[in-house]
């Protein structure tokens, strides 16, 4: 059991048979009344985003989550199938579970499941992760002062703003946290 005011982004924690992780966390004190700790959490059975209050001193069950470092490899319909890069096992996830996030996903790429007492319930993408560069916009490079961007549409089809000097066919690095443009890669 942790006490509500250790709650930190990332953390995880169980109420009532649900399985929570953090996103964000805001700690409230009014000047004579007790602490008020808000917490913006995703179910991670149902995926679902809500935001809990808890009244400081509160205690939750937190728990340990496990991860293991996989490799994607297909998508067969609607299950995608990954590697366990220790055991080779190879375990499949629903093609849902990852939502928007499908768009960041290519062959061969290395990201973490995380399990509780044998579940897979979470996934972590890398920071970075190279992509070909398939199509560009169209643009013109005119003011120079305000940084120009066009539009490019990598090779899992994610489309990002990027800038006047990419063209199809390089190579450039996203950040999967906000997915935007970080650099080109030389090829």
């Amino acid at each position: 059991m942790i006490d509500v005011n250790q709650l930190r982004k990332g953390t995880t924690f169980t109420q009532d048979g649900e399985l929570y992780r953090v996103l964000e966390y805001s700690h409230n004190k009014t000047a004579r009344g007790g602490a008020t700790i808000r917490v913006t959490v995703r179910n991670l059975r149902s995926g679902s985003t809500t935001q809990m209050t808890f009244n400081g001193g509160t205690r939750v069950e937190d728990i340990r989550v496990e991860g293991r470092a996989v490799q994607y490899l297909f998508e067969d319909g609607d299950f995608l199938t990954f590697m366990d890069m220790e055991t080779y096992e190879q375990p499949q996830l629903r093609r849902d579970v990852f939502g928007d996030d499908m768009n960041y996903l290519k062959e061969n790429m290395e990201l973490k499941l995380n399990s509780y007492q044998g579940e897979i319930i979470d996934y972590e993408l890398p920071k970075t992760e190279e992509y070909k560069v398939t199509e560009v916009e169209f643009a013109v490079a005119g003011d120079r002062a305000n940084n120009p961007t066009k539009r490019i549409t990598l090779e899992t089809g994610m489309e990002i703003q990027a800038p006047m000097f990419i063209n199809a066919g390089d190579t450039v690095k996203v950040n999967l946290e906000e997915g935007t443009y970080v650099t080109r890669v030389s090829n």
